[in-house]
This record gives C-alpha cells, structure tokens and sequence, in this order.
C-alpha cells in the first residue's frame, strides 16, 4: 500500500512557535526531589541539583517549563519556598495528599532554568488565594528593588528581577477536584480582575486563562466561552489539558486519539472566534495547551498514596508511567497534531519532565536514563523548528472509536527556510503492514536525505529501564531518497521516523 504527500513552499499553516516544546514540572512525587534536585547524590552541583539530569533536559532544548503546578498550585503559597531552606515550613499537599519540605522555590528553580537553558512559566494560585497574593507573587519575581518585594527578593540572594514573561492564572479550575474549583462566571470574573491588576504592573506579560481540563468535561466547550466573554481583552492565551490512554489494549483505537485532539483544538479555537466576534476585538487569543502526555500506565498502584492510606509520605512514587514502545507512536502523533495546529496552539507543555508520567527517569541516588517518549518529543523539539506545511494526503485509513476515516499514515512536515531544511516525522499506525511513502516536494528545487531516524520494535510493550536503557532507541534509517522532486520511504508497520531533506 501506498500513502501519497504533497508539500508545496507556498502552502503553509503557520510559523511554528518554539514554545510549543515546552514542558512541566510540579511539586508532585519525584519530579522535583529525587527528580531534579537531590542533595549528595554524585552528579548534584552546588545547588543540589542533579547534573546527569540536567544534561538530559538540556538535550531537549526545552523553551519554558510551567512550575509549580498543576493541581498543587491551587492550595500553594509561594511565600514557602523563599527565605533560607532551614526556615522554610513543611506543607501538606492536598492535591496528592502527601507534604512538601519547600526546600525547592522560585529562586532554585531559576537557577535550574539557567543550568538548563530553559525559562520559567509559572502558575498563580487561584483556588485558596485570590488577586492580592497574585500581585504579590509576581512584583515579587519581577519587581525593582526599591520596593517592599523587590528588596526581600533581594534580601534572598537575587537583586535583579526575574524577568518571567509567562503566567498562568491558575490550574483546571473546572475541576471538582481542584482546591478552590469554581463556576466558569466565578473563574473568569476574578480571572479578569487578576489579569487587569497585573497589566497595571507590566502590560508587556503574557497571561493564560485557564481552559477546560479535558474534553470530555460536561462543561465543555460552554466554559471556554464564558471565561473568555470574562477575559478575552486581557488575557493572551487559554490553557487546554489532554491525556492519553490504552485501557483497552486496542493499539488501533489508541493511536488514533489525536483525532481528538484535534477537534478539541479546533472547537476551542471557534470558541475563540465566537466570542472575538461578539466583542467587535481586535485582540487575538491563543492556545497554551500546558498539560499533555500519555497517562494511565500507573494508576492502580497510585490508588493508595491519592486516597490518603498511606499518610502524608514526602516524594513518593506517584505517576510513574513507565512507558512503552507503543507509547512513542501516540507521542509522535500529539506532536504531529500540535504542529499542524501552529496556527493556534502557540505554548505546548509535555507533562511531566521528570519521573512523573515524564520521559525522564532517575533512581535515587543512581542513574538516569531516557524513556521511550524522550525521543519523538526530542526530534520534534530540536528539529521542528520553522514554518509548518500544509500537507496534501492520500492513502488507506482505517475506522476507529473517534474517527471513521484515521489515516494509517501520520505525517507532518516543517519548513526551516533559515537553513534550507525540511522535516518530516512521520507515523506508520498499521500493525502488520509496511507502507510506501511518496512525498511530492513543489517548489523547493532539488534536495538530498541528510538524516533519516527510524523507531521500530518487535515488541510494542518494550520499555527502557535503568538496566537496559537503550531497549527502545531510534537507529539510522536506511533507503530513503530524493529523486525528481520525490522523496520516498518504506514505513515499516507501527513505526516511527524522522526524515530530513537538504535543499540544494
């Protein structure tokens, strides 16, 4: 069988927003102690940050990181985690019902953006605090000194500013489950009076409003409507939440969610434009989606720490979704389905980083080592950079729970014109049969394969471990070629690949 793909220079969809290789780190199980930071063990610095993970996140080449939460933002007071470490109080955490020694704070996790090569995205607590503790959160972080909080930034070490341009104003506050869940009128009343009290301060911020959880929330799409009737003028973007799951062991059915992904992102952005229209605005709004990833692998052996059975344990493993091959093909089609959704999903966020359903993995005190997902998530982050083409498909599909007609070939392809480079990543969902790729290039001129990666394992259920973590890795692709404005590749069935084409 055969998938046909044209790509012409002049049909494009969008400039790609690098943010959209973000990511996300919360105050939740092992991603901060244990994850990043873990004083004595062999690599830390002098932060005690540990250094075999932060060469893996540098890797990455990762934009923002939203911290500190999540669910634990909405009952966080941010004034915990300033001051000297010996003095800082140990909090219980409502949102996993364990406790936090706050030994990690806004000033830790600047230091570790800098170490990594990334900035921080932080979140405001609007669920058991309001627009007061906001303010001061953020002329605190960004504020001169001279005033009350820039001199006790000061006071903790850092005299200049942190100078963070993205703020969430707050978390899935459509949740039930969320400390301090409010109505979408509630939200997006006080959403707003936040965002106008922070304008005052610095007009220049980007603030995210935040969006439905999940599409499957009964309030969906209605509360991104009325929160945005609420806010639309002052805020920039508004969050989206997304997690993906095998419950069925139904590979077909599986790999085709990101159709609806998809549709989420397209409801939400009518969404947008309905109420951009009603209020005659000029103003244009975006989609952050800053929490998505792969999640349900370890939720039965979770049950107990969430249900509050085993008391109020500090970093304990909770979400640690080991993650399989089957796993890579979902993750490449998220990405593939931001990427052709440029022209709206401006901030993406893979959640988490680190141990946390995370393509990261430490043990304590010992190795660290890469997840099957860390690579479709690094290809995409280091090579999708460019302008996104608006792809022409034909080929065999399939019919699945979301979608009658998925296409066994998922495929996106970016443009980097700065340095005459296409790239496409491409995935073969068909189980049992190898595809033929034949990709039309209009337009671009003669050009030759300058990189070809290819994901394949006999076993979809293959994981990495700290034993053996090279099990599932991508290897040097062999066989594709441009010839006649053609570029050609067998797809071999559940695979993954990137393919890079030099322009002449």
């Amino acid at each position: 069988m055969k998938t046909s793909v044209t790509a012409h220079k002049d049909f494009t969809i969008a400039k790609i927003d690098e943010r959209i290789y973000s990511a996300f780190l919360e105050h939740l199980g092992r991603a901060i102690y244990t994850g990043i930071y873990e004083p004595g063990h062999p690599t830390t610095d002098e932060n005690g940050m540990r250094g075999d993970v932060a060469d893996l996140v540098r890797d990455l080449n990762i934009p923002f990181v939203r911290y500190p939460g999540g669910n634990f933002v909405s009952a966080y007071n941010w004034e915990d985690g300033i001051g000297p470490k010996d003095q800082r109080p140990v909090r219980l955490d409502l949102a996993w019902h364990t406790s936090d020694a706050n030994q990690v704070g806004v000033h830790e996790f600047q230091d570790w953006c800098d170490k990594v090569g990334t900035r921080m995205m932080l979140a405001i607590n609007l669920g058991s605090r309001g627009l007061d503790d906001a303010r001061n959160f953020v002329e605190y972080v960004n504020g001169p000194v001279g005033s009350h909080w820039g001199d006790l930034r000061a006071k903790n070490g850092r005299t200049e500013p942190f100078n963070c341009r993205l703020w969430c104003l707050g978390n899935e506050m459509d949740g039930p489950w969320q400390v301090g869940h409010k109505t979408a009128d509630e939200y997006g009343r006080l959403a707003n009076e936040v965002a106008k009290t922070l304008r005052a301060f610095d007009k220049s911020l980007e603030l995210i409003v935040c969006g439905s959880s999940n599409s499957d929330m009964k309030t969906y799409p209605e509360w991104e409507r009325i929160v945005l009737e609420h806010t639309y003028d002052n805020v920039d973007h508004i969050s989206l939440h997304m997690y993906f799951a095998n419950r069925t062991k139904n590979t077909a059915n599986y790999l085709a969610l990101n159709h609806k992904l998809d549709t989420y992102i397209s409801t939400v952005e009518s969404t947008i434009n309905l109420v951009k229209a009603n209020k005659r605005s000029k103003h244009d709004v975006y989609i952050s989606f800053d929490e998505w990833n792969v999640w349900y692998h370890s939720n039965a052996q979770d049950r107990a720490i969430l249900e509050g059975n085993a008391g109020w344990p500090h970093a304990p493993r909770l979400l640690e979704d080991i993650y399989n091959f089957e796993d890579v093909l979902q993750v490449g089609c998220i990405l593939n389905t931001f990427i052709r959704k440029s022209n709206v999903v401006k901030i993406a966020c893979i959640a988490q980083l680190v141990n946390v359903i995370a393509p990261i993995m430490t043990d304590p005190m010992g190795a660290a080592w890469r997840q099957t997902i860390y690579y479709p998530y690094y290809f995409a982050s280091v090579y999708g950079r460019g302008t996104a083409l608006q792809l022409a498909q034909t080929g065999p599909t399939y019919k699945a729970e979301v979608a009658d007609s998925v296409p066994y070939v998922d495929v996106s392809g970016v443009h980097n014109e700065e340095e005459g480079i296409l790239t496409f990543f491409v995935v073969n969902r068909h189980e049992t049969e190898a595809l033929d790729l034949d990709l039309a290039l209009e337009g671009f001129g003669a050009g030759v394969v300058m990189d070809h990666q290819v994901m394949v394992h006999a076993d979809i259920n293959a994981v990495n471990t700290s034993v053996n973590p090279m099990a599932v890795a991508p290897v040097k692709g062999v066989g594709a070629v441009v010839a006649a404005g053609r570029l050609t590749a067998s797809l071999p069935p559940l695979s993954y690949q990137m393919l890079r084409v030099k322009l002449e």
